[in-house]
């Protein structure tokens, strides 16, 4: 015959059974959420699966009724074929070059012209930080036309410098957001860094630009996102079929008559691996500014 101990419940306590039904709950409420997110992901990701069932096709399986989500045969040679139609290498290096000075321009200007507006002091400053985000509101088209104009003049009309040259005066949006990231930062650790002998050229460079780094890695990767997906002004300003862009060369697959659609979505899908491989290690920290720069801004 057992003898209960001391302090032992015969039954669960009331405490406990709350808590178990407390935490079913959770776990219920938790599934429906991932569930929900799961297919929330998966709805935006079926034109991306349309693209890859239309790159492995035939031209006459594209349009089939009614459409057939798997290809009969799948044809991964339209990869290799589209490559082989359209010099895209070349294109991609051409667009990855203009992407590298770019980005050395936009990290040269931006901090320069953010650290001025966010510690200095000077007459129209307001007025002359207005006038820089109120370029944000013009748009690309209505600039066009006078740029073009002075780009001729200079003799630079079939040359990448019409694309780089503007990111190395800086591009307002980055400009304005780095202005906010650093003027959440205290000064004391300019006058700290100018008791130990730093400049302001020390300061900026040596002190706020390694506390930069969240919204260094938004400049560099919308930098990327933007010039990579850019079509216009490599339309306006680039004569040369050697010079093209990335997304110039997806446009030579649509002829006069017809698209070849198979070649066509298999290029796109080829190009997008560079901005996935860049999102995929650039996303924390991309992430954490874009959060960090709400809270702060």
């Amino acid at each position: 015959m057992s003898i209960p101990l001391k302090g032992q419940n015969k039954g669960i306590s009331p405490v406990f059974n709350k808590r178990i039904t407390v935490n079913i709950k959770h776990v219920i409420k938790t599934l429906f959420i991932h569930l929900c997110m799961i297919l929330i992901a998966f709805f935006f990701l079926v034109p991306i699966l349309w693209m890859l069932s239309t790159a492995l096709k035939l031209r006459w399986e594209i349009f089939a009724w009614p459409p057939e989500w798997l290809p009969r045969e799948p044809h991964w040679e339209n990869f290799r074929e589209a490559f082989k139609r359209v010099p895209m290498w070349g294109y991609m290096w051409n667009t990855l070059r203009i992407i590298f000075f770019k980005v050395i321009g936009e990290l040269f200007a931006v901090p320069l012209v953010a650290y001025a507006f966010a510690r200095f002091r000077f007459p129209g400053k307001k007025v002359l930080f207005l006038l820089v985000i109120s370029t944000m509101m013009i748009p690309l088209q209505t600039k066009l036309i006078p740029l073009f104009s002075m780009y001729v003049r200079f003799g630079l009309i079939d040359s990448y410098w019409p694309l780089i040259l503007p990111a190395f005066t800086g591009t307002p949006f980055f400009i304005f957001l780095m202005v906010q990231y650093i003027k959440t930062m205290p000064r004391d650790l300019d006058d700290a860094a100018r008791i130990d002998g730093l400049n302001n050229y020390g300061i900026l460079y040596r002190i706020l630009i390694p506390l930069c780094v969240p919204a260094l890695t938004i400049t560099v990767t919308y930098t990327f996102l933007w010039t990579w997906n850019e079509f216009l002004q490599p339309l306006i300003y680039l004569n040369s079929y050697e010079k093209y862009t990335i997304q110039l060369g997806l446009e030579m697959f649509k002829g006069m008559w017809s698209v070849e659609w198979n070649l066509l979505m298999a290029a796109t899908l080829s190009t997008m691996l560079p901005v996935l491989v860049l999102y995929f290690f650039a996303q924390k920290k991309l992430i954490g500014g874009i959060a960090t720069l709400g809270l702060k801004g």
